[in-house]
């Protein structure tokens, strides 16, 4: 169901056919009450790829149209519900049309990049009466819901404080940094794109609102001067072609893997994108490593930590209560070799676990008391189990199985959650550069 409490699907068009929209295309296609009717994309050859897919899963190719034909396919195709994937800054430019012509709206996070255009969204939804749903896949993550359980119940009594460590490993966290991420006029730089999955995390689990942010950021591991200083630089614009990239452990190889080939390899004839780029380049615009303090409408204060070049990758998140403290540590891939892939078709798509796969646990430990632990089962792939759950919630489960109506069905996330943790990320950046604490009062949102 949407954020409203309304069934998504229908008639559904998808907007921006990058890795990410597979799972939405194969989820709606396995839902006998919706239908994939259109693609929006201004790239040919990957939007063909799709259509190729759509046939593979029996299912007749749909009509593409380029981004300036977007209201005619609204019209022409009657659409119902549009998914957004395209890219993070392009988003604005798709959901207020269509929320304007009032068809439903579902967009991956972050649901826009800058402080004006999220004001445009939410002027867009006070005028219109329509709504957004974000998808924030985490929190359909058994574990984490656990965590939200475990809070509510007061199995720690008040929270206070907490603090959150993100670490992504030279794979994951350095492909950020090989493509259109690596520039904040489209993404917001990983404080908006990558932690804005974490900031939403925390005004779930917390029940709260941020209030005041301050940050300190840098590109620390990344770029042309780093690499030179840490001894990792190599001499090359992009890896497809490149002699040099083939000694680089940080070089991915598109046409080592038929899903890559497809979607980028095959496709940048079409726009001159690479996605293989070198991430020891010059350009980079986005930091690799960033610090943060926030304080929320509850009292409660966070410190926050994310690095992109970490040897391992998880995350590591500490709740201070009056009553005890509550851990939560997942090891989403305890170490990389050199001999791993640097990404397959099924990562990119979020279905395949990462290369050596750890655990996860939830410790609590009360005040004069020994520690116990809360028993979880961890799914690695499909984001922790969140985007199975996800789909079965916005577009209704699967032939053969229920309705979710436990804590998942409640997890919808709307426009002025995607608000929420868009502020974070927003002040975060202002903060890079002030030097000061920014308020989120002065970002004008309308929530």
């Amino acid at each position: 169901m949407s954020s409203t409490g309304n069934p998504l699907g229908g008639r559904v068009a998808i907007v921006g056919t990058g890795s990410r929209a597979s799972m939405f295309v194969r989820g709606i296609v396995e839902r006998p009450h919706s239908q994939v009717v259109a693609i929006c994309e201004p790239n040919v050859v990957r939007a063909q790829y799709y259509n190729n897919l759509l046939k593979g899963l029996g299912v007749p190719e749909v009509p593409i149209y380029k981004p300036d034909g977007f209201q005619d396919m609204l019209k022409n195709e009657k659409v119902e519900t549009v998914v957004v994937t395209c890219v993070d800054a392009l988003h604005d430019l798709y959901i207020v049309p269509a929320l304007e012509a009032g068809v439903r709206v579902l967009t991956e996070k972050p649901m826009t990049t800058d402080i004006a255009k999220c004001r445009k969204i939410l002027d867009t939804v006070k005028r219109t009466n329509n709504h957004v749903t974000v998808t924030f896949n985490y929190r359909y993550n058994p574990v984490h819901e656990a965590v939200k359980r475990a809070i509510a119940d007061g199995r720690i009594g008040n929270v206070l404080s907490v603090h959150f460590e993100w670490l992504l490993d030279t794979v994951h966290g350095a492909d950020y940094f090989r493509r259109w991420h690596r520039q904040k006029t489209n993404s917001g730089g990983l404080m908006v794109h990558k932690s804005g999955h974490h900031f939403d995390l925390v005004n779930w689990w917390l029940d709260s609102e941020p209030e005041t942010v301050a940050a300190m950021g840098k590109l620390a591991f990344y770029g042309a001067e780093n690499g030179k200083r840490h001894g990792w630089a190599r001499n090359y614009e992009r890896a497809r072609g490149s002699e040099e990239a083939k000694s680089d452990p940080f070089a991915i190889d598109l046409e080592g893997d038929d899903t890559l080939k497809s979607i980028y390899a095959d496709a940048e004839k079409e726009d001159g994108y690479y996605r293989d780029q070198n991430v020891f380049a010059p350009d980079i615009g986005i930091e690799d490593d960033m610090a943060l303090l926030v304080r929320y409408a509850n009292g409660i204060t966070m410190s926050y930590h994310l690095t992109a070049y970490s040897p391992w990758e998880g995350y590591r998140v500490m709740f201070n209560g009056d009553q005890g403290r509550l851990e939560l540590e997942v090891v989403e891939s305890q170490f990389r070799e050199t001999s791993d892939p640097q990404l397959t078709g099924g990562q990119i798509h979020g279905k395949a676990a990462l290369p050596n796969p750890g655990e996860a646990t939830i410790k609590v430990q009360n005040l004069w008391k020994r520690s116990e632990l809360i028993p979880v089962k961890y799914e690695h792939g499909e984001h922790g189990g969140g985007d199975r759950r996800m789909l079965s919630v916005l577009f209704g489960p699967l032939p053969g199985e229920q309705a979710d109506t436990g804590d998942a069905s409640k997890q919808s996330a709307n426009e002025r959650d995607g608000a929420l943790a868009l502020a974070v990320g927003l002040l975060a950046n202002e903060s890079f550069k002030s030097g000061t604490f920014e308020h989120v009062k002065n970002l004008g949102f309308q929530l």
